[in-house]
């Protein structure tokens, strides 16, 4: 196993900057996720530290070593793509020995580590199949199994779900998610789903354009986002326009008492997450524009007697809702985040 250390870490393509100024530390055993739309640098990233990119500036360590110059193939990491580029001239057997090979491991022990990992990933019984034959699933973890075989000090997932229909997703992400931990592999998983990264990942990483805008637990980045952009990538979020002075948080049709402790004062933006807002009673009116039904609840839309936007979660019981209704809401104060205003 290893640490990973991106210092101060940028990279640029021509006039592009793609990684700009990154430090990151990913602990020895731990699962860092990198999140953010695309074309915010989370991929090339993730080949800077697999050596398939070279920094333009700052340093790579594997375990305290400056790897930055060093090439992929020395160091030692385990790769699973989005297309799990499998050989399909192989089977799953072989797909899985052949890193070990390359290794120079012998042949008895290559494959009674590939029997290991299928045992292990519950596909032994595809040991003599070809790729092609296999489903998105299976290939995920024939990939993941490849990607293990040289027991690497590394593992690096980027995008390995894409592609793959919501329930399997699902599935999988617990499958992986308990795997990884049992493994205890330092691991750098990069995903635009932020709902794996919030289940399977230790940490997680925000970039946006090149730029880290935080890292903390899945915790903290959802209930504790440092800026408006990382509170509105993750989760659903009601972003409001306010004022706070001293302890009230007001938002000029009404007043909470947040205690928001943040020493700000003036105008601020309030994070206010759809369950939080209690829907049937309040001071506050909210004039419903759109209902969205979504299964296990009703999302609707609204507008507040401030011409903002707000978004709620309604119990799907609450079937006599229509839009044109105007709902009573109250916001629990213990759950505002209030972010200091960039405007």
């Amino acid at each position: 196993m290893s640490e990973v250390a991106l210092e101060n870490v940028t990279k640029r393509f021509d006039s592009t900057v793609a990684v700009d100024d990154v430090s990151i530390n990913i602990a020895d055993g731990e699962v860092m996720g990198i999140v953010g739309p695309s074309g915010c640098g989370k991929t090339t990233a993730l080949r800077l530290v697999a050596g398939f990119e070279t920094a333009t500036g700052g340093t790579i360590r594997y375990a305290g070593e400056d790897v930055t110059h060093v090439p992929p193939e020395n160091r030692n990491v385990g790769l699973v793509f989005q297309s799990y580029a499998l050989f399909n001239n192989m089977s799953v057997l072989k797909n899985i020995t052949f890193g070990p090979k390359m290794h120079g491991v012998g042949k008895e022990e290559r494959k009674e580590r590939a029997y290991e990992l299928l045992e292990l990933l519950d596909i032994e019984e595809l040991a003599e199949r070809s790729p092609q034959t296999l489903s998105g699933g299976q290939q995920q973890r024939v990939g993941l199994a490849r990607a293990l075989a040289i027991e690497p000090h590394i593992l690096l997932l980027d995008e390995p779900m894409t592609g793959l229909d919501a329930k399997l997703k699902q599935t999988l992400r617990q499958e992986l998610g308990e795997l990884l931990d049992d493994l205890g592999v330092t691991t750098l998983y990069v995903t635009h789903d932020q709902e794996q990264a919030m289940s399977m990942c230790d940490r997680i990483a925000v970039m946006n354009d090149g730029h880290l805008e935080q890292i903390g637990t899945p915790a903290e980045i959802y209930e504790e986002p440092a800026n408006e952009f990382v509170a509105g990538f993750i989760g659903t979020a009601n972003l409001l326009k306010a004022t706070i002075h001293g302890d009230r948080v007001s938002l000029g049709f009404a007043e909470i008492d947040a205690h928001p402790g943040t020493g700000a004062d003036g105008e601020v933006t309030m994070l206010v997450r759809p369950d939080d807002i209690v829907v049937g009673e309040g001071p506050i009116d909210v004039e419903v524009t759109n209902l969205f039904y979504q299964g296990e609840h009703i999302q609707a839309r609204g507008i507040l007697p401030d011409g903002q936007e707000v978004i709620l979660s309604l119990d799907r019981s609450l079937t006599d809702v229509s839009t044109g209704d105007t709902l009573s809401v109250d916001i629990d104060p213990d759950t505002v985040h209030v972010i200091e205003s960039t405007r």
